[in-house]
């Protein structure tokens, strides 16, 4: 097997960072929005009349800022998944399956840009 199909050529690795850096953008304003939600909830503002639908709605309160709180959880991982991708693009490891060794398939790196295994390779792992 030759070194030309065992990597992707500058150009596609181009690509590949170009999608990245989209989803990447799309990403850390998404956690930005998240915080400045989170942080706009944490102000009490004027009104800290005390009653007991008050109790009710801090209790609801908890619980979305609990859901947000998660969801922000979930956009830092996928954005640390793709820098790390990224990192893999600089050192010419991008689009390698690390379970098989094989090329990722071009359709599926444009779908999940940070993955690491081809489909084989994940199908392979839930067995």
């Amino acid at each position: 097997m030759s070194e030309e199909n065992l990597r992707y050529s500058r150009e596609e690795l181009a690509e590949f960072a170009e999608i990245i850096q989209d989803k990447l953008n799309a990403a850390r304003k998404e956690v930005a929005f998240i915080k400045e939600t989170l942080s706009r909830r944490n102000d009490s503002g004027t009104d800290n009349t005390a009653s007991s639908a008050k109790v009710l709605e801090d209790g609801a309160d908890t619980a979305e800022k609990e859901s947000m709180n998660q969801l922000a959880s979930r956009q830092m991982k996928f954005i640390q998944q793709l820098e790390n991708a990224l990192v893999r693009i600089k050192n010419g490891t991008y689009g390698v399956c690390i379970g098989t060794g094989k090329l990722i398939p071009k359709e599926r790196l444009r779908a999940v840009p940070h993955t690491q295994h081809s489909i084989e390779a994940k199908m392979a792992r839930r067995d």
